[in-house]
């Protein structure tokens, strides 16, 4: 089985290529909607972030989302320890998923797959990039952030440059170039 990581800044357009690919026959798991599910439902995930961050994180059994956001987004090591918790579930999860998948190609989408540290759980990494005023601007229009808000989080996000040296494959996404050829071209590589 051949592994894909889909990575890309916020707004670059990696859930654009996640969908293409699925049009394809390939298979891909969504890190971010599957880790969701996994702080609601993981028992053992959700009494470590109760135990790190206090009981009120949750709330009627489910997560307290902008609670969570504003405890840990300015604290480093808040951050540092959530995500400890958090990421090897989703590996986890991620592997178990793969692996009931029975086909040859299967990708995961993760905007930090080089910043969680499982890169090494792929074959090929394929990176979405798009300059950053085209991400400012979707980003804006799809999550109804300002422009500050958009800046702020991507402050926080491995730079782009970083991942695509880290990257097998770019796929330019401004706009101007099909997105179709540049896949199928990855795609082709991949199998030869």
């Amino acid at each position: 089985m051949i592994r894909i990581g889909i990575t890309g800044g916020m707004g670059a357009g990696k859930s654009v290529i996640s969908e293409m690919m699925r049009c394809l026959g390939i298979p891909v798991y969504d890190a971010d909607i599957a880790s969701k599910k996994i702080l609601n439902s993981n028992t053992k995930v959700k009494t470590q972030l109760i135990e790190l961050l206090g009981e009120e994180i949750f709330s009627n059994g489910q997560l307290n989302r902008p609670l969570m956001a504003q405890l840990i987004f300015n604290n480093n090591e808040l951050l540092l320890k959530t995500n400890a918790i958090i990421h090897p579930a989703v590996f986890n999860d991620f592997i178990a998923w793969s692996e009931a998948q029975n086909k040859e190609v299967v990708a995961c989408e993760t905007a930090i797959l080089f910043e969680s540290g499982m890169v090494s759980y792929f074959d090929s990494i394929l990176m979405v990039s798009a300059p950053l005023e085209i991400r400012i601007e979707r980003c804006i229009k799809r999550n109804n952030f300002t422009r500050e808000q958009v800046l702020e989080r991507i402050a926080k996000q491995m730079d782009e440059s970083k991942k695509t040296e880290l990257s097998d494959f770019v796929i330019d996404n401004d706009n101007r170039k099909a997105l179709y050829p540049q896949l199928k071209n990855f795609l082709n590589n991949l199998k030869a």
